[in-house]
């Protein structure tokens, strides 16, 4: 997925290791498929690297959308291992975030008396016969679903 303006708001930085021009590629590229694939409006990305002699660090803070900014850090001796570790965590935090939105709706359990209750009885042509009503308290299903 190639989003017009993306690569500006991808920063891969570094302050003290050469990173070349194949790692930074890597890391906007490996950004844009998990955009794309969660939620596709990807506003900043930060790929920061860091060596701490045996390990590399790698620290990834992705913003999407109007959601909070998710982070993920990890250590490898290996600098792309490192990323995809990050990654994978901010990943799991995405999909965590897309699976709530999605599976935090309330369900209307009382949609089928919906139409029940906007039915009027029907007059009877004996006056005198006392008409019932009846009374449906919505409310009491969505208490019953909370509980």
């Amino acid at each position: 997925m190639k989003l017009q303006g993306v690569d500006r708001t991808i920063l891969v930085q570094s302050s003290n290791i050469d990173l070349g021009d194949a790692l930074p590629n890597y890391a906007r590229t490996s950004i844009l498929q998990m955009a794309g694939k969660y939620f596709g409006h990807l506003n900043a990305a930060i790929v920061y690297f860091n060596r701490e002699e045996p390990l590399y660090r790698c620290t990834v803070n992705v913003q999407m959308g109007a959601l909070k900014v998710m982070s993920g850090e990890a250590q490898n001796t290996d600098i792309y291992a490192a990323f995809r570790l990050a990654l994978e965590k901010v990943a799991k935090q995405l999909r965590r975030t897309k699976r709530e939105l999605r599976e935090g709706k309330a369900k209307r359990i009382d949609k089928h008396l919906a139409w029940y209750g906007m039915t009027r009885p029907r007059r009877r042509l004996d006056r005198s016969a006392p008409v019932m009503h009846v009374w449906i308290d919505h409310d009491s299903a969505y208490r019953l679903a909370a509980e």
